[in-house]
């Protein structure tokens, strides 16, 4: 979902450095990159069809995999099959009602995807919301360590709720505040909005588009949550969930409020102070719609180096293997390779399966799994992480690759969603061993962090880490590597043409894939079990699950 450019984000210097026990420091291995090459090439060629889960595709790309696991030296990682099978379904939104606000000073119609957008999760044929009672619950965050509740003194059971994009500080030009500043935290990520909303009842929940605090347009909204959708599939059909989720456009929402009688812009200052209250705003909303309903499954891909003293604890290295298949033509090509994202991941996945069966088995297990459905909503990291093989209260942690460096060595290195986890002080030590430096993630606004396969296991206690090259390239510096950025975001990212290209510069990836090489290693040959920083969202589960965690400070 997110290339290499994504990868910008710094070491927080509000972090205070943990109590971890010395990291031994592994010695280099010898990374092929030959494989780096091969891989990339094979799965990005023309032959995998883009490598879409649930097309024909999707078998020839995971056969491939499991044949480089195999010829690495790896074992079967699911109980002696190289799968899991991710059972998915896929739903698509059809005759659409525009959405009606009634009740107020004048009755609102709002447009399908010109005005709103709305499915839902819940795997129904109908989906009707008649007559909701609107309430706006500012920021939609229920964050108890931070003494933050938007639903505090409200029901919202079977009613619609308008909520805000990001959190509170995203305006703050420093990561200094009660969310982080300007860094968005997963309060700030429209999945945690729909999934408090759905935790307290609401029948609709509805997010106010800003492409500021967004940080992408309403033609990414649209294109994003029409057509198609896939969610897993699984038992009870998301009926836990809310019946309609969706979003607004910023000037729908102004005329909802003052229909209501409201002034947006002050109730939205006001959602940014601590303490503040819902407001009901006395309309009610409609909106309905049915759903085309297909079941269908796809797989991840799990090999592991089983451990020696400990193989019950386990290390992990995750890529996703997947891309958009066959897509909208440009030139008259319409098979998106997904060459870089993340052909060249999986190849690095394989890459370090080499390496480590070369060095011989850790004392702790170390699991390598290509993921299905990144693409697509993170679902196959999210199905692991909520059925996983090995239990997550004795997975360690481990690192997450989504688009290698093929540009060339750079100077400096990034950590999206810097300053959650003690993998980031162990890491720091790797990258000085290199002559590189750690630098800030220019835009943390944009909560890269929340993109990639690593989060799901977040979410559940599990830190993995994520990061990658800065721009600050060896040979042509700063602006090299900027523009190297700009060339693959406007011209390549997600379309026909990120594709393999043999004059391809694999130094970089060499540096970071020793760096991933030597925190995974220093994971499975240690006996470590880091944890979440104070402040980070996913502590609380990782004091939970696992005692040795709980003991840091």
């Amino acid at each position: 979902m997110v290339g290499f450019t994504a990868l910008l984000a710094a070491v927080s210097a509000q972090a205070a450095p943990p109590k971890t026990a010395l990291v031994p420091r592994p010695a280099t291995p010898a990374i092929s990159v030959q494989t780096l090459k091969d891989v990339t090439k094979t799965l990005s060629s023309d032959a995998y069809e883009g490598r879409k889960p649930v097309t024909p595709a999707e078998q020839k790309t995971t056969d491939y995999i499991v044949q480089r696991f195999k010829a690495a030296g790896l074992k079967p990682g699911n109980h002696g099959s190289w799968f899991q099978p991710v059972p998915l379904v896929e739903m698509t939104a059809q005759d659409v009602s525009p959405m009606t606000i009634t009740g107020g000073k004048t009755p609102l119609s709002l447009a399908y995807r010109d005005d709103v957008v709305v499915k839902s999760y819940r795997v129904t044929p109908t989906i009707a919301v008649k007559d909701s009672p609107v309430v706006f619950v500012g920021y939609g965050i229920v964050a108890p360590e931070r003494g933050w509740n938007d639903y505090a003194g409200v029901d919202v059971k079977g009613k619609t709720v308008i909520i805000l994009v990001n959190d509170p500080d995203w305006q703050s030009p420093e990561r200094i505040g009660l969310f982080e500043g300007k860094a968005m935290t997963y309060y700030g990520r429209w999945t945690y909005k729909y999934e408090e909303a759905a935790r307290q009842g609401a029948a609709a929940a509805i997010i106010v588009h800003d492409t500021e605090p967004a940080a992408y347009g309403w033609g990414v909204v649209q294109s994003s949550n029409t057509g198609p959708q896939l969610e897993l599939d699984e038992k009870g059909d998301h009926a836990d969930q809310s019946d309609a989720i969706g979003w607004m456009q910023l000037g729908k929402a102004k005329e909802v409020f003052a229909s209501a009688g409201q002034d947006f812009d002050a109730l939205s200052a006001a959602a940014k102070v601590k303490g503040f209250t819902a407001v009901p705003l006395g309309v009610t909303a409609s909106v309905s719609f049915t759903n085309t309903i297909k079941r269908q499954a796809s797989k991840n891909v799990i090999g592991i180096l089983p451990g020696k003293t400990k193989p019950n604890e386990y290390v992990f290295y995750t890529a996703h293997w997947d891309h958009l298949g066959h897509c909208t033509p440009v030139k008259g090509d319409g098979i998106c390779n997904g060459a870089l994202d993340n052909a060249s991941g999986t190849a690095g996945l394989v890459a370090l399966a080499e390496a480590n069966v070369k060095a011989g088995p850790g004392k702790r297990s170390i699991v390598f799994m290509a993921v299905t459905c990144e693409e697509c909503g993170l679902l196959g990291s999210r199905y692991y992480a909520e059925h996983p093989v090995y239990p997550m209260a004795t997975t360690v942690g481990g690192v997450n690759m989504d688009g290698l460096n093929t540009v060339g060595r750079a100077k400096d290195f990034v950590v999206t969603g810097a300053g959650k986890s003690e993998l980031e002080d162990m890491m720091a030590k790797l990258v000085a061993g290199q002559g590189r430096v750690v630098k800030p993630e220019p835009n943390p606004e944009r909560g890269s962090y929340f993109r990639s396969d690593h989060f799901m296991f977040a979410k559940l206690g599990v830190p993995m880490f994520y990061g990658e090259s800065g721009e600050d390239l060896r040979v042509g510096g700063a602006a090299a590597g900027h523009a190297a950025t700009l060339d693959y975001i406007e011209n390549r990212y997600h379309k026909p043409q990120d594709e393999y290209n043999p004059a391809w510069d694999w130094s970089g990836a060499l540096e970071d894939l020793q760096l991933y090489y030597g925190l995974g290693r220093s994971l499975a040959d240690g006996a470590m079990w880091p944890n979440w920083y104070k402040t980070a969202e996913f502590r609380a589960v990782r004091d939970r699950d696992h005692p040795a965690a709980r003991t840091k400070q």
